[in-house]
């Protein structure tokens, strides 16, 4: 018998029914004016969310082939860059560019800890010459150990050394704060199927001039992610290759329902989803793996009791509470266990979720009181909620609905 799952894993995230009858919408002409009116209306939308005025692209992949073509589209053969790592996705990062020739000088920091703008300072002091470095690349959202870097801060710096920063905000956008123009993020990735709430099948990359400008003196092989076509054709209100087009419609229904309830407002919902999950883990004395100076608002990571195999509480919060969460990654496979509560996810959720695990913990023999992680979690939920806003206008960016059928 079909029973529906409780998706917590940091992505492909739940997708409300209103999104996915979006998709199911009948198809339209690629080529036609119906898709060129939604193209744009989403370029606009996208760009009020992300805080830019600069080119947002829609390329037909995953959040990895928009961290391709970012590289590809801004660097050239032998061009030295540094790739700041702290997790499976800066790895992800080195090894792109790696597989392009680009001479990348990697910087390691230890998982569960932030990169920490002293460091890039520092690094970037290094470089001097002719054969200094010409980019800086690193995650926003670090998926893999639930850690958010301090873009804004890190930004600054790397504004201050004229370098190019390259930003993987797949997990980051919509779910936590990002002024791309402010702080001087040259490119930023992001794909539908995080906080975004959409299906899977399209990355977004910004570009800014300066992106452009290293674009011209770009030499690595880019066809189907070439951005200055996608960029051509845009202006065409079109792509160079055939979209996903009933994600795309789907993206647009999202984009209206986080316009609905306002970019300030999702932000602080994240912030408190996720304070409550790390107290809730923690009142069943679970290990949560990243610095809570820089937790993730969009995942936690979290260690199994001592004795339990992450990969055995996984199989039995999937397979006899139908709650769907992720493990580890590279290095960390087998250690972690990580939760998402990013994109249209609700404390009822949250409180499914530790329902399940409150049960799968003891099948395990583990001294959990019932109640224990739920009560927890919703204290610090209502601790978080009591507190008065962030001063500051209300963000409600602006998505026009074009095609709807409903």
């Amino acid at each position: 018998m079909y029973r529906p799952q409780n998706l917590r894993i940091p992505g492909p995230t739940f997708v409300p029914q209103t999104v996915l009858s979006a998709s199911a919408r009948p198809m339209i002409n690629h080529r036609g004016p119906e898709f060129a009116a939604l193209l744009a209306a989403l370029t606009r939308a996208l760009q009020d969310f992300l805080r830019t005025q600069g080119d947002v692209l829609l390329l037909t992949a995953s959040g990895s082939g928009g961290m391709e073509a970012a590289i590809a589209n801004t660097l050239s053969s032998g061009d030295k860059v540094l790739v700041f790592i702290n997790g499976a996705f800066g790895e992800r990062f080195f090894s792109i560019c790696k597989a392009y020739g680009v001479d990348a000088r990697r910087i390691d920091v230890p998982l569960g800890r932030a990169v920490e703008p002293d460091l890039v300072r520092d690094e970037l002091a290094k470089e001097k010459g002719k054969d200094a470095a010409k980019a800086v690349l690193l995650q926003h959202n670090e998926t893999s150990t639930g850690v958010l870097n301090p873009l804004k801060e890190i930004a600054e710096v790397v504004r201050e050394s004229g370098k190019l920063l390259i930003v993987d905000s797949v997990s980051g956008a919509g779910s936590v704060e990002l002024m791309v123009d402010e702080w001087g993020v040259d490119v930023l990735i992001s794909a539908s199927q995080k906080a975004w709430g959409a299906p899977p099948g399209v990355a977004m990359v910004t570009m800014s001039e300066k992106a452009w400008k290293a674009y011209e003196r770009s030499n690595l092989p880019k066809l189907y992610f070439d951005l200055q076509s996608y960029k051509a054709y845009l202006e065409k209100g079109a792509t160079p290759a055939t979209p996903a087009v009933s994600v795309v419609i789907a993206l647009q229904e999202s984009l209206r329902l986080m316009a609905e309830e306002g970019l300030d407002a999702i932000l602080r919902r994240h912030r408190d989803l996720a304070r409550a999950t790390r107290r809730g883990l923690q009142a069943v004395n679970l290990t949560l793996f990243a610095d809570e100076a820089h937790a993730s608002p969009a995942v936690t990571a979290f260690r199994p009791p001592t004795r339990v195999d992450a990969r055995n509480l996984i199989r039995v919060l999937r397979d006899d509470y139908d709650t769907i969460v992720a493990g580890g990654q590279g290095k960390l496979d087998g250690q972690l266990v990580r939760v998402g509560h990013m994109g249209f996810v609700t404390m009822t959720d949250m409180v499914a979720f530790f329902s399940s695990l409150e049960l799968a913990l003891r099948d395990f023999n583990q001294p959990v009181e019932p109640g224990q992680a739920i009560a927890a979690a919703l204290r610090a939920y209502a601790e978080a909620t009591a507190q008065p806003a962030r001063p500051g206008a209300k963000v409600a960016p602006r998505i026009d609905t074009v095609g709807s059928r409903r």
